[in-house]
């Protein structure tokens, strides 16, 4: 017997839950579908919100060959294989077949450029899926020939149609009298993933004792699911949590909880490419100016982690989150990279100031580029008195040293220099 999650799965655009905004009446995705010119596309958005449906529902409807791979376990080769029928099968006004590609942040940058030459010449539309941003996992060559729709996390009262649905239309269940009195717990497990809600409501289902009707609470799932299944899962909510607790104790200067978060993701199977960019992320985002060579040691152990792997990994990265839980910290870069694309917004594409300007022709130089540029070396100090910014925003501070040792030389240094600024 199929798992419920597989019987659930909609067969169709009306049967299908969330994504109002990609796939309701009138929507974006909606309408490529319904006039049968859909682009290669990636579903970016978390666990368990219909991507693979989505993708199966498209290729149904339009009636294309669908092909899948799972960026996990498949190579190179698998993917040219795959390539290969699909050419055979995209003759005259036949309709193009459909290449999925589950996880596709997972493939290697060879196993990407295998896809270019099949989707730039139309032998397939792509569809890839994945939990992470595209524009840091695809390549850039592939993500300029695919659209990005961002799938959002399903609602409550989205997720509570489901285990509805389920237990009035599934063949099995529908025979069965089970009444359920509170969701909030199958929903906090299922940590807003479809199809793992639907897994926790077979699995509770399941304990019904012969045809005695079953009522399901709140108590009932929590005891079930404590002794059935294991409370972290690397693709669901608590991916996000444990990141989040990881990065907030890196914060928070408490090196203990930032190894126990730590040790909690890599027991659950996480990704250790995953936890080192969320590091340097920390070391530059929390410390910063504070520390600079925090970056330096995230990086490094970004690169000899992988370059060990597990399970002698966890040691490296247990000296980088140490290093940085104790590190002084500083979110002063963070703040003025915010403010100054804030100002960009406002106001827009302003000009370089002339003296600053490169000069590689003679045009260039008559027209004033580079005039009066000071370089700094020849003064003393190696420091020059010369306004950099654009004229309308001159003298506007974006940069804010912390308070801590080493921003507070740096701060000393900024008072000579630069005065205008208010330092």
């Amino acid at each position: 017997m199929q798992p419920l999650a597989e019987r659930m799965r909609p067969k169709n655009l009306d049967e299908y839950v969330g994504q109002k905004h990609l796939v309701g009446a009138g929507a974006v995705l909606r309408q490529a579908i319904e006039s049968n010119q859909i682009p290669s596309f990636i579903l970016w958005g978390p666990p368990g919100v219909g991507k693979t449906t989505l993708a199966k529902i498209i290729s149904n409807q339009l009636e294309r060959p669908f092909h899948a791979l799972s960026a996990i376990n498949s190579g190179v080769k698998d993917v040219r294989d795959k390539i290969i029928v699909a050419k055979k099968q995209h003759f005259f006004d036949s309709p193009r077949p459909i290449l999925f590609i589950d996880e596709i942040h997972r493939f290697s940058k060879s196993q990407q450029d295998s896809l270019l030459g099949a989707v730039e010449e139309g032998v397939v539309t792509l569809i890839g899926a994945t939990t992470e941003n595209p524009s840091f996992e695809v390549i850039s060559a592939l993500l300029s020939r695919t659209q990005v729709y961002v799938l959002k996390p399903l609602t409550k009262e989205e997720l509570i149609s489901m285990v509805d649905a389920a237990l009035a239309e599934d063949e099995y269940l529908k025979k069965k009298p089970i009444e359920v009195k509170e969701y909030d717990a199958m929903l906090k497990f299922s940590g807003g993933d479809g199809r793992k809600l639907l897994n926790i409501l077979e699995l509770v289902t399941n304990f019904q004792k012969d045809e005695e009707k079953m009522i399901i609470d709140n108590e009932m799932v929590g005891t079930i699911i404590q002794q059935n299944i294991a409370m972290y899962d690397k693709s669901g909510e608590q991916h996000y949590d444990m990141a989040s607790a990881l990065i907030k104790s890196i914060r928070g200067s408490d090196p203990n909880a930032a190894v126990y978060y730590l040790a909690r993701m890599i027991e659950g199977g996480e990704d250790i490419k995953f936890i080192s960019r969320r590091l340097m992320i920390s070391a530059s985002e929390d410390i910063g100016m504070a520390n600079p060579n925090a970056l330096l040691l995230a990086t490094t152990a970004f690169q000899a982690s992988i370059a060990v792997g597990l399970p002698e990994a966890r040691i490296i990265l247990s000296q980088a989150a140490v290093y940085l839980a104790t590190s002084p910290t500083s979110n002063a870069s963070y703040l003025a990279i915010n403010k100054a694309q804030s100002l960009i917004r406002e106001t827009g594409n302003l000009p370089v100031p002339l003296e600053i300007r490169n000069a590689p022709t003679q045009l260039m130089k008559q027209l004033d580029y580079g005039k009066n540029y000071k370089y700094a070396h020849n003064h003393a100090g190696n420091f020059a008195d010369l306004e950099f910014l654009p004229e309308e925003i001159k003298g506007t501070k974006f940069y804010e040293p912390g308070n801590n040792p080493a921003e507070n030389k740096i701060r000393e240094k900024l008072k000579n220099w630069w005065k205008k600024y208010g330092y």
